[in-house]
C-alpha cells in the first residue's frame, strides 16, 4: 500500500482516509474513537501532539485490556459457585499456610 499526502481533503474524505489506514495497520481503538476525539480536540484547541498522545494512549490501553481478557479466557479460570466468600477469605489470608 503506497501512502499519499491527504492535503486539500475534505473533513469526509479525511475521516475515510483514517478509516481505511486504522483497518489496514489493525488500530480498531484509535479507528472507533477517531471521529469524537477529533471533534473534541478541535473543541478544547489540543495541540496535533495532544491529539495523537490521547489516541495513541487509547489503543495502548484497550490492547492492554483486551489482552488481559484473553489470557484469562485462554486459562480457563471460571466461577465456582460451590466456594463460598468464607472460603475464598480464609484462604486470601493465608493462615493455612502458617499452620502447614
Amino acid at each position: 500500500m503506497t501512502v499519499t499526502q491527504p492535503r486539500g481533503l475534505t473533513e469526509q474524505a479525511a475521516d475515510a482516509a483514517v478509516d481505511a489506514a486504522c483497518r489496514v495497520l489493525r488500530l480498531p481503538t484509535i479507528r472507533s474513537q477517531f471521529p469524537a476525539a477529533a471533534d473534541a480536540a478541535e473543541r478544547e484547541q489540543m495541540t496535533y501532539r495532544g491529539f495523537l498522545v490521547e489516541l495513541l494512549m487509547a489503543e495502548c490501553e484497550d490492547r492492554d485490556r483486551r489482552r488481559s481478557e484473553r489470557r484469562l479466557k485462554a486459562a480457563g479460570f471460571e466461577a465456582n459457585p460451590h466456594v463460598t466468600p468464607a472460603i475464598v477469605h480464609a484462604l486470601a489470608t493465608c493462615e493455612w499456610i502458617r499452620k502447614g
